[in-house]
């Protein structure tokens, strides 16, 4: 969100609807925002993410599905979409990777064979 932006010229004394008009956002979205900078949805998030960062440190090897498990375990009605959203965002992964070598070749063709194929005519 640019709004802060905005605040930060306002207090250099830039007028706040010029700003606006250059950013390509209403005033009155900005003079909404004042009021409320941040959303309830958005403290929501930050304290959810709070606790899978917790979560994901106890148990490193588990992904998003494991910790939103956990969520619900400790009475938090969530769903397993945003649990990914959110661990994407702080970039929580899980530690354990699928070797990426094996699982691309895992049903094809050595590279070690001839790549050459012959045919043989019918009799």
């Amino acid at each position: 969100m640019t709004y802060p932006l905005v605040r930060e010229l306002a207090e250099d004394g830039i007028p706040v609807r010029l700003t606006c008009r250059v950013l390509k956002f209403s005033a009155q979205g900005y003079y909404k925002w004042l009021q409320r900078p941040i959303s309830p949805r958005e403290f929501d998030d930050a304290y959810l993410t709070n606790l899978l960062v917790d979560a994901h440190r106890d148990d490193p090897p588990f992904g998003y599905r494991f910790l939103a498990d956990e969520l619900v375990v400790k009475g938090h009605t969530i769903g397993e979409r945003r649990v990914w959203r959110l661990c994407s965002e702080a970039q929580i992964w899980a530690s354990f990777v699928k070797n990426p070598v094996t699982a691309r070749n895992r049903g094809h063709r050595s590279t070690t064979t001839s790549s050459r194929v012959t045919f043989e005519r019918p009799k």
